[in-house]
């Protein structure tokens, strides 16, 4: 049994019985989980901005802090993996995306976040089954891969699966 935790920017992956794999402080970052049934593995990446184009260098570093490189990084060590072989048959979900710090909503970074990653996800043909994206709370988020659940906390709050 392993615990694997993502920073900001990080993805990973986990396929033994036991396991788990969570990333903690989603504000206006966003998670992205995918689930393979058919190998019983689950991937995540830790997404914090929507587009690598303002920092280039920084994408190519750590493709997964932003939306539009972290999807296919995330895929791609998957599938190098022997995993997320059919992308019709895995099952994603979302959680982040909040406005935590921007009460003015000036940049928008958490919506802006939910609608790359949705666009991202169209461009590979699969789209979230379930999510707890946006309001205004910091959320983490833990998935044992024994029972597949995605269940997301938060402080004070009660856990909630998806």
């Amino acid at each position: 049994m392993s615990i694997v935790t993502l920073g900001i920017g990080e993805f990973g992956m986990v396929s033994q019985p036991g396991d788990v794999i969570k990333t903690h402080a989603l504000g206006s970052c966003v998670a992205i989980v995918i689930l393979d049934p058919g190998t019983r593995s689950v991937g995540m990446v830790h997404i914090a901005l929507p587009e690598s184009k303002v920092h280039p260098e920084r994408a190519g570093k750590l493709p997964g802090y932003f939306a539009d490189t972290g999807i296919p990084a995330l895929l791609q060590f998957m599938q190098k993996s022997g995993s997320a072989t059919n992308l019709r048959k895995v099952v994603v979900k979302l959680t982040g995306g909040a406005n935590v710090m921007d009460k003015n909503n000036t940049f928008n970074i958490g919506k802006r976040n939910i609608l790359a990653i949705k666009k991202g996800l169209w461009a590979q043909r699969m789209g979230a089954v379930a999510e707890d994206v946006g309001g205004s709370i910091s959320r983490t988020v833990t998935v044992n891969i024994d029972d597949g659940k995605v269940q997301v906390s938060s402080p004070g709050l009660e856990i909630n699966s998806i």
